[in-house]
């Protein structure tokens, strides 16, 4: 039996065919072969046994060989999707900046009723009632940011791993706590909402980060410390910075910094928090500087030294949580 001929783009369809692999990083689907190029299930499998192209999902194909740039296995996971897919998730944050780039599947989310179901190292497939509102239309559909964040915060393991995940997020990519608000109320059938509607009042309270929140939980709240005062504006050489947490209400000029991030090796930020740390001593302010490490594994030794810098003040109050081993004795009010 004579074998199938290789199939090549009719000279009347070439320049279609230049901007549909162009606009889909060399990524087709049959349903398009078949409709715009009469392409038939024959004329494909020649081309993958003539190894011209490579199959990557049922029904998606790649008109090259070899391994598959980010961009093509994004394309690719759309078409496998179907017309209404949308990338999202996990992927969604990646192409949001909330996110490091990570080599692993992609993720889209498609309407009830699709055929499409998760591949392995491939694709993951979500479901959704609600993807015609969700979706923020680019060159490949993605969801908005502020339902980029309710999705990865739902798909946590647990609760307090959704609050985290909220607060961390919106703290990357500029969502506000209104914007949340008015998506969680519109979207009602959410895992977690309880937690969900927790960390919005936290965001609205000023928190910015997970290491924020932590100090709040684990230090503060776990030690009968009064919440402090989030985001507080101080002028520094005309400028407006912001600390994390200061104590004035309380009648304690103190300053708490949650550093997080290992951003100050940077020359200009650097200077800028010298600045505001003699600015600080020059107002007669204590100050207190943690990062992940102190707040994460030993909150209570952080609690003692807050409660040290507020009881010298005046202040009286606190007490031992159920982990406390080595705070100050007799602190406690």
């Amino acid at each position: 039996m004579p074998s199938t001929p290789r199939w090549s783009v009719p000279d009347h369809q070439q320049s279609d065919w230049n901007r549909l692999v162009g606009d889909q990083q060399g990524i087709v689907s049959h349903e398009q072969l078949r409709r715009y190029f009469g392409l038939s299930h024959a004329g494909i499998a020649a081309n993958v046994a003539a190894r011209r192209w490579q199959r990557i999902l049922r029904g998606v194909y790649a008109t090259f060989t070899g391994e598959l740039p980010r961009a093509a296995r994004l394309s690719a996971a759309i078409l496998y999707g179907g017309p209404d897919a949308t990338l999202s998730h996990y992927t969604a944050a990646e192409e949001w900046g909330m996110v490091p780039i990570r080599d692993g599947p992609v993720e889209i989310t498609v309407p009830y009723g699709c055929s499409a179901i998760s591949q392995p190292d491939l694709v993951v497939v979500h479901r959704s009632r609600a993807l015609r509102f969700t979706v923020r239309v680019y060159d490949l559909p993605r969801t908005r940011r502020v339902d980029t964040i309710i999705d990865l915060a739902v798909a946590q393991p647990t609760s307090q791993e959704a609050v985290d995940t909220m607060i961390d997020l919106v703290g990357r990519s500029g969502v506000t706590a209104t914007e949340l608000s008015t998506v969680l109320e519109l979207r009602r059938a959410y895992r977690y909402r309880k937690a969900l509607d927790r960390a919005v009042e936290l965001i609205a309270g000023g928190l910015m980060s997970v290491l924020e929140a932590e100090y709040l939980r684990e230090v503060e709240l776990a030690h009968g410390i009064p919440p402090a005062d989030r985001q507080v504006p101080f002028s520094v050489d005309d400028r407006v910075l912001w600390e994390d947490a200061t104590y004035d209400s309380l009648g304690v000029p103190l300053t708490v910094r949650l550093d997080g991030r290992a951003y100050h090796a940077t020359p200009g930020v650097a200077f800028r928090d010298r600045r505001r740390d003699n600015a600080a001593e020059l107002a007669g302010r204590s100050r207190l500087i943690y990062g992940w490490h102190e707040v994460h594994k030993d909150p209570c030794g952080v609690a003692s030294e807050v409660l040290a810098i507020l009881r010298r003040a005046g202040w009286t109050g606190g007490t031992s949580c159920s982990r406390c081993s080595r705070l100050v004795s007799g602190y406690a009010g």
